[in-house]
């Protein structure tokens, strides 16, 4: 039992010295290491070496923490300009109002991976929806809706949490809807406003604190295209 020991200690050691990379890496081991001498130097002593490698690895920590993040960013930010080109390419290919607003409830929800998508018309004589995707209001409801009666100004996107959620927007799925984007429309002079709104039952999907970039450059596309549609329909 002893010779065994001895050879397993004696390998060990063969190991080391011909490779004393493999302790240096391992920071696991050389933490250890480092806690044993100190022992030996008792109590009294300041290993300032020691001290120096403990900060050095919680900064590198820091620094590994940083870099996942920037990398997670970069994907999110990657896969969210796939979902806005692939919105976009969609809405290019429909060639008829009644095939766009098909699209805003089919495959755009689809693609931008939410729960609801509505679009807000106001209109000085609100009648019953000739589309399950349109909500007609009242003039002035979308801006009353975004700023929820402050004096603030309108951004072209609202990024929120919501509870409750809007019955008139989201009818019977107001009850589990628990955040919305409100991307304004501008329908052109003579018009009522616009406003195209998603809704996530997800209440971390859309947050005051995120970027709205991508859906602003939506917002842009949509309005374009469903500005053509209204006056080819008119």
């Amino acid at each position: 039992m002893a010779e065994n020991t001895a050879r397993a200690a004696q390998d060990w050691r063969d190991r080391v010295l011909n490779d004393p990379d493999m302790i240096l890496e391992d920071r696991d081991l050389m933490r250890a290491l480092i806690a044993a001498n100190e022992r030996q130097m008792g109590k009294n002593i300041v290993d300032l070496r020691g001290i120096a490698m403990e900060r050095l690895e919680a900064r590198l920590d820091r620094l590994e923490d940083t870099h996942r993040n920037v990398i997670a960013a970069a994907y999110e930010n990657l896969a969210g300009t796939n979902q806005i080109h692939r919105c976009v390419l969609r809405l290019l290919e429909a060639d008829t109002l009644p095939a766009l607003l098909d699209l805003l409830v089919g495959d755009l929800s689809d693609i931008v991976r939410v729960d609801r998508v509505r679009l807000v018309l106001e209109s000085a004589d609100p009648t019953d929806a000739p589309h399950v995707a349109i909500v007609p209001v009242e003039p002035g409801f979308a801006r009353s809706y975004v700023t929820q009666g402050r004096e603030v100004p309108i951004r072209t996107v609202t990024l929120r949490q919501c509870a409750p959620a809007s019955e008139t927007i989201f009818g019977e799925a107001a009850t589990w809807i628990r955040s919305e984007a409100l991307l304004q429309l501008d329908l052109g002079d003579g018009t009522l406003s616009g406003m195209l709104v998603f809704g996530a039952e997800d209440p971390h999907q859309f947050r005051a604190n995120q970027g709205t970039e991508l859906l602003e450059f939506f917002a842009q596309v949509f309005e374009m295209v469903l500005r053509r549609h209204l006056a080819q329909a008119g």
